[in-house]
């Protein structure tokens, strides 16, 4: 369960439920998106690969979804890195291969499904992981980000974007409205609802390198990217 700002509790989506939602609206995804959204959402995609993503860093986009987010980062990876995109719907990657074929860029992407809540992966493993819109609608979504932040690898970087309340009072009394309608149609919210997630992983250790609001005034998006320290090394 997610407690919000408005003082209501909103539980999140069951794994099924959220595999059955992204399975119907995979062919629609990025276009539904970006219109909900007022095409915020790309701003926020660009952030955190601009922020994180160097040449030859191994790179894990988490929720990958269509694969939009993760085609940015195969671009600045170049020949010699690796992205990984992890997918809960098979449907939704079906849709991020094909568009990863048309831009010839198999020889830098991989691809596994399964759930961010357990990844199969070893910890510290990954240069950069990434997680745009992907937290949002998780059934904990502060375990969620620190799972991604366990295989992040010491000296790496995290970089995160979701769904945040608004700010001012009124604007959000009128967003958890219209929220409180769009839950009761999956389809139309992707299960997605505000989250607050950055203050679990500074408890962790978490260097805070970037934050910043964006998107419209009724579904703004925080964006941010933290850094895991490096191990100290001892005499």
């Amino acid at each position: 369960m997610l407690q919000t700002g408005s003082d209501q509790v909103r539980d999140g989506l069951s794994l099924e439920e959220l595999r059955s939602i992204y399975a119907r609206i995979a062919k629609r995804y990025d276009y539904q998106h970006a219109l909900s959204t007022g095409r915020s959402d790309q701003r926020g995609r660009k952030l955190v690969v601009e922020k994180t993503v160097r040449e030859g860093d191994s790179v894990l986009d988490c929720g990958s979804g269509t694969g939009t987010t993760g085609l940015m980062a195969a671009g600045k990876v170049g020949p010699h890195g690796k992205v990984m995109l992890f997918e809960l719907s098979e449907e939704m990657q079906a849709v991020a291969r094909q568009k990863v074929n048309e831009a010839g860029l198999q020889d830098r992407v991989e691809f596994q499904t399964g759930d961010i809540m357990h990844l199969p992966f070893d910890s510290d493993q990954f240069d950069v992981v990434l997680s745009t819109y992907s937290v949002c609608p998780l059934y904990d979504p502060r375990q969620g980000v620190l799972e991604l932040y366990r295989v992040t690898r010491p000296g790496g970087k995290l970089a995160v974007a979701h769904s945040a309340e608004p700010e001012k009072p009124m604007i959000k009394r009128l967003a958890n409205g219209v929220e409180n309608l769009l839950w009761h149609l999956p389809s139309l919210s992707m299960g997605c609802r505000p989250v607050a997630v950055l203050p679990a992983l500074e408890r962790a250790g978490a260097k805070v390198l970037f934050s910043k609001r964006i998107g419209v005034p009724l579904w703004p998006f925080l964006v941010f990217v933290v850094e895991k320290p490096a191990a100290e090394v001892t005499g």
